[in-house]
């Protein structure tokens, strides 16, 4: 086994010489910067393989791999499946060899993938849409290289893909920013892992290699430690370049030898680094591309004063992903948990908790709606740059009296499940109203504006990242005569908010049902 381990090792790196004359006939190398990070932590390079032709790193492996067909078999042309970005590499390729290649992706691809595949293959290129993962596109792929004698060209378990991919490497050992200490290499099926991996061991063999997969879809740890490839029962989507059920056989044999070890990151932790990176570079990355700096700046106080490369191996985002991505918990800057208090269900009460317990923090969503007559249960997300102030809450609840639970995670705030009770109210009115983001802007409107005049019985506000936040208000009064006092006096204007509409007596019904 060893003999043929350090066999594949060698024709690897031979091929990785031989990718240098090859691929830059596609395009050009990429950068390597620096990101800033604020306070004590590594020095963290990322290599920018979002700068690319197809805006991943992917375009290596295809093209590299394309460019050595013969002409017999580029005349019968080339069939592969991919999740996007290796689709993209390869319509880059055929549309510059003059080949053609059908792509079978699966029907859940972003668009923007799609788009982009057309884009680089043009009239080269047909994709078709099979499956709901990449395996069942791979299966489709597979059948149709069969029937029709197409090449099939792998995204990741090919040993001219993994050459390919290797010139990223190449060009990091060129750069003369080295040696580093650490590198994060995100895992799919493995091949940029196991051709990124060897070069560098090859040229800094004292180089620490760490594998980045997905907590749902870590298939090469699962290969390792079962010391060969399995397939993972289940895997999650939202890194969806690196959702692959099984590692490479060829980039298994590699990574065993050149990884130090494979960690695990959440997508909350995903898409914390996106934020870095955006902040740091002022660069997009997809899901998969942050990975490997989200294991990074998850280690970031045992990397102190140690050099660190990671990948951003992608950009390749669906717009609207971004929105779903700038909103989760893990994309903010500052710790947040979310709780739900009981409070008594009269006037004053959430002025009462809120003066008691929550100064200092920033409410970043308030959800509830009336479900009792005598006790209400508002729910509050909070934040604080000072971390103290949230771990002080319950604390500060439990001395003042309150009953609480803890609902971080929680599915019904996730998808803002809000009940209300309309047998409960007697003259309701609904506000859409917008808060100045800044502290103290909710606080002074409940204050000055609702104490002693009303009750709130519903009240649906997050944070959007804009300089205002958007609100839904329910409030409900003892007589018709009450509300239409209260609307009639209410400013347009105040500390701290702006009145957008009320709503109509339609809309407002399907909100009590």
């Amino acid at each position: 086994m060893a003999s043929d381990e350090e066999s594949l090792e060698s024709r690897l790196r031979q091929e990785t010489l031989l990718a240098r004359g090859r691929v830059y006939r596609f395009g050009k190398p990429t950068p390597l910067e620096l990101l800033p990070l604020v306070g004590a932590g590594p020095e963290i390079w990322v290599k920018r393989e979002d700068a690319s032709p197809i805006k991943a790193y992917k375009w290596r492996g295809a093209c590299n791999r394309m460019a050595v067909l013969t002409p017999d078999e580029a005349a019968r042309g080339v069939v592969t499946a991919s999740a996007g970005n290796h689709a993209q590499g390869v319509a880059l390729a055929a549309k510059t060899l003059g080949i053609r290649a059908r792509i079978y992706m699966p029907r859940s691809t972003p668009k923007v993938k799609q788009t982009a595949v057309m884009t680089h293959g043009g009239e080269f290129v047909e994709i078709r849409l099979a499956g709901d993962s990449y395996d069942e596109a791979v299966a489709a792929a597979k059948l149709d290289q069969a029937a029709s004698g197409a090449v099939y060209v792998h995204a990741y378990d090919d040993l001219q893909v993994m050459a390919g991919q290797g010139t990223l490497a190449d060009e990091v050992v060129l750069s003369g920013h080295g040696p580093f200490d650490v590198v994060y290499l995100q895992i799919g099926g493995g091949g940029m892992a196991a051709g990124v991996s060897h070069w560098l061991k090859t040229y800094w063999p004292e180089i620490e290699c760490i594998g980045v997969e997905g907590e749902g879809q870590a298939s090469m740890k699962a290969a390792l430690a079962a010391g060969q490839p399995v397939t993972l029962e289940n895997v999650d989507l939202f890194c969806d370049g690196t959702a692959v059920r099984r590692a490479g056989e060829l980039p298994f044999q590699v990574c065993r030898e050149t990884l130090n070890h494979v960690e695990t990151v959440t997508n909350a932790e995903v898409s914390h680094a996106i934020r870095a990176l955006w902040e740091g570079l002022r660069c997009i990355s997809e899901p998969s591309g942050a990975m490997g700096l989200a294991a990074a700046l998850k280690n970031r106080s045992q990397l102190i004063g140690k050099r660190v490369l990671v990948v951003l191996c992608g950009a390749n985002i669906d717009f609207l992903q971004l929105g779903l991505i700038a909103q989760s918990a893990g994309a903010s800057s500052q710790k947040s948990r979310t709780i739900r208090v009981r409070i008594s269900e009269r006037e004053g009460s959430m002025l009462g908790l809120l003066d008691a317990c929550f100064e200092g923090l920033n409410i970043a969503d308030f959800q509830y709606g009336k479900t009792h007559q005598e006790e209400a249960w508002p729910a509050f997300t909070i934040s604080a740059d000072d971390p103290t102030l949230i771990e002080s809450l319950p604390a500060k609840l439990d001395a003042h009296g309150f009953v609480w639970e803890d609902l971080t995670g929680a599915i019904d705030i996730a998808f803002r499940a809000i009940p209300l009770r309309g047998d409960l109210l007697s003259e309701p009115a609904f506000l859409r109203l917008d808060f100045y983001e800044r502290p103290g802007a909710l606080h002074a409107f409940l204050d000055q504006r609702l104490r002693g005049r009303t009750s709130m019985c519903y009240f649906n506000y997050r944070q959007s990242g804009e300089r205002i936040g958007r609100a839904l208000i329910g409030l409900d009064f003892d007589t018709s005569a009450a509300k239409t006092a209260f609307l009639a006096t209410l400013p347009s204007h105040g500390e701290g908010y702006r009145l957008c509409e009320m709503l109509d007596e339609a809309t407002s019904a399907r909100l009590v049902g």
